[in-house]
């Protein structure tokens, strides 16, 4: 850590293994707070949110008296989130997928139209306010749902069409997104649970114990080189799907998101595995590296979000983002909720599409822990909102995306192919 003073302001640069320390120490600062101010715990907001959100206030205040500023070395966040996600593989089993069944095809279709809707909102709010349509377009599916990678790779292709400040703009309504997405999304599901009386149906226990078979430890102590072969599998299977999406990145001349390619390899190994055994897979040390990982990485996400990056948002951009944050809660309160079966699983699913529909995959994942921490495990919605958010509403979402911008920006055509 080192300080230095420019022009009257105070710098306080931060290195890479101290910038992971106050991830860490914000984290345990979100649990604690949580349990000492109830209405944390009782909305279901996630403990990385809270110490994240604590310091990013922080780092705003002193930015807008103008008095310090924090400079961080953040080179573990995407390796978190890829490790995280590469986990969310490795836990998704053929076997487990068939118990989805129907369910994780209704819950990817409902995700399919939402994605198409918000690009439709876009379009329309955009004729209606005069915002020049790239602009709509970045505050719609490919902010809301992309994130900030997707927000980045399209905001280029934008500016390379003219349009200078688009990638700034995508930045902010990713930024919106994701903030947006921790504080709704848990307060979404406990409303849902508590006005509806829902609780984890104890009658679905043959899902739950063929999923906890599925998954079950080998019933022995793991010895140090089982640990090992676990941990070395991980960082085995993000390595080579970080070189499968960045081949597919060159095939289709624009950037794949790394993660998906690490998790497509992860769940070929777990499936082989089955077969053929070549390692003891421990599923309970897999998840609990999976937590540690997801974690860490909102923590560092949102610790180091610059909330005055969101002046990018005005006029018809911050209308834009403000219609898809309405759109998605009433959504997922009034609609699929029920499209989903009205039920204490789908209350948990409806907080993690809001997660993932407005910021990204472990936005979701975080809003579900902390309802399921509150009310009670929904292995149903643990184990589907993963899948199709980091993964299979990408199918839909990409091309629809892709068509909006060919349709609707003069001259894309030449940009996209």
């Amino acid at each position: 850590m080192g300080f230095e003073t420019i022009d009257g302001m105070l710098s306080i640069n931060i290195d890479s293994t101290m910038t992971l320390a106050f991830a860490a120490i914000l984290l345990l600062i979100g649990y604690a707070l949580k349990k000492k101010f109830k209405f944390l715990e009782k909305y279901c907001i996630p403990a990385p949110v809270v110490g994240g959100f604590l310091f990013m206030f922080i780092t705003w205040a002193g930015h807008v008296t103008n008095t310090f500023t924090v400079n961080f070395e953040n080179i573990f966040q995407d390796t978190f989130m890829l490790a995280f996600f590469t986990t969310v593989g490795l836990g998704a089993s053929f076997a487990l997928l068939k118990k989805g069944g129907k369910a994780l095809i209704v819950y990817w279709l409902i995700c399919g139209v939402i994605s198409i809707l918000q690009n439709t909102i876009g379009i329309v709010v955009s004729k209606l306010v005069d915002l020049e349509t790239p602009y709509a377009l970045l505050s719609s599916a490919i902010s809301m749902i992309g994130g900030h990678g997707a927000a980045m790779s399209y905001g280029r292709t934008f500016a390379k069409m003219g349009y200078e400040t688009a990638p700034l703009v995508g930045a902010a309504a990713a930024t919106f997104g994701l903030i947006s997405a921790v504080l709704i999304g848990g307060p979404i599901g406990r409303k849902l649970i508590e006005k509806n009386n829902l609780s984890p149906d104890e009658t679905e226990g043959v899902f739950d114990d063929d999923i906890e078979s599925i998954n079950s430890s080998f019933g022995e102590s793991l010895t140090e080189l089982d640990v090992i072969k676990n941990v070395s599998v991980i960082i085995i299977a993000m390595a080579i799907g970080s070189i499968i999406s960045g081949q597919i990145s060159k095939l289709i001349n624009m950037d794949f998101p790394t993660y998906v390619g690490a998790m497509f390899v992860a769940v070929i190994v777990r499936n082989i595995n089955e077969k053929y055994e070549m390692y003891k897979f421990d599923f309970a040390l897999v998840d609990g590296i999976g937590t540690v990982m997801l974690n860490l990485y909102l923590s560092l996400a949102l610790m180091t979000l610059k909330l005055w990056e969101l002046s990018g948002l005005l006029g018809g951009v911050l209308i834009v983002v403000l219609c898809q944050v309405i759109f998605i809660s009433l959504a997922a309160y009034f609609v699929v909720f029920k499209l989903l079966g009205s039920d204490y699983d789908a209350a948990v699913m409806c907080a993690g599409l809001c997660g993932h529909t407005l910021g990204a995959t472990p936005s979701a994942i975080v809003n579900m822990t902390a309802v399921n921490e509150k009310y009670g495990m929904s292995r149903k919605a643990m184990m589907i909102v993963p899948i199709v958010g980091a993964f299979l509403v990408d199918i839909i979402y990409q091309p629809q995306t892709i068509f909006f911008i060919k349709t609707f920006v003069e001259g894309a055509s030449n940009f996209i192919n």
